[in-house]
């Protein structure tokens, strides 16, 4: 459950703010990339908490070929073979990048859990693995951070009703995010049991209290740039060249070209 209810960030003051932070996020890109730092943040919690609009707004204005983000599709039969960590190594971010994991190992303790989609023994295996394989990352030299974010039952099933009426965020809802909502005890209790194993000191989780949403953009984003000790990096000195003078090139006719309608003329 969320926490107390407060008053929601007035819009200026969010776009204001967010604009700033996301200023920061450039410094922090280029202070990663500077440095050969590797950065991996995990985005989790309950459907409709606000993961994928919060990393939409942490990667608006980074360079894609530094942070990427990497939303894994249900395992191929192969891949069901594999060790369970395996296909998740492969996406962790080389020097100089960033990772944004929009739902991550944690799937197991989570979704795969809840569903039946692992055995128990498979469960407990990762419960006990998991820790031992974000300590291998943090020794290996990797930052990571792990954020939970955490929404109300109202505020879920009001969200949910929200993209039912939305053809442009109906694509979000699948059976089984409203099957969430009559398990909701269930994953309860599986995040709970989460925690207990996986919040470790080399890498903690932090909450994130997510019914409004501008308030946990703000918030988990502010916490991410004052975890990570990175500096301003002075950017290249740059100067536009001047244009030299024409040597009599010509633009073909516009009539040999085919060019889209201009559909904003009938607006």
């Amino acid at each position: 459950m969320a926490g107390k209810k407060t008053a929601r960030v007035p819009r200026a003051a969010y776009e204001q703010e967010l604009l700033r932070l996301q200023t920061e996020l450039v410094k922090l890109q280029e202070w990663v990339r500077a440095e050969g730092t590797r950065l991996v943040v995990v985005f989790e919690g309950r459907d409709a908490a606000g993961k994928g609009g919060t990393i939409k707004r942490v990667s608006e204005h980074l360079n894609p070929r530094v942070a990427r983000t990497v939303a894994l599709p249900k395992p191929t039969e192969r891949e069901r073979t594999q060790w369970y960590f395996q296909r998740y190594v492969e996406h962790l971010p080389a020097a100089g990048e960033i990772v944004l994991l929009d739902r991550s190992w944690y799937n197991r303790a989570g979704v795969e859990h809840v569903m039946g989609f692992c055995t128990k023994e498979e469960y407990q295996l990762f419960l006990r693995q998991c820790p031992i394989f974000e300590r291998m990352l943090v020794e290996e030299g990797i930052l990571l951070r792990k954020y939970w974010f955490s929404v109300s039952d109202t505020e879920q099933q009001k969200r949910f009703r929200q993209r039912l009426k939305d053809p442009t965020r109906r694509w979000k809802l699948s059976p089984m995010d409203l099957e969430s909502i009559t398990r909701w005890e269930a994953y309860s209790r599986a995040k709970d049991e989460m925690l207990v194993h996986t919040d470790i000191s080399e890498a903690p989780w932090f909450v994130v209290e997510s019914d409004d949403k501008r308030r946990a953009r703000l918030n988990m984003i502010a916490h991410l740039l004052g975890s990570v000790p990175y500096h301003e990096v002075p950017p290249p000195v740059l100067e536009l060249p001047p244009r030299p003078p024409s040597t009599g090139y010509q633009r073909p006719p516009r009539d040999l070209q085919t060019y889209v309608p201009d559909h904003a003329a009938s607006l």
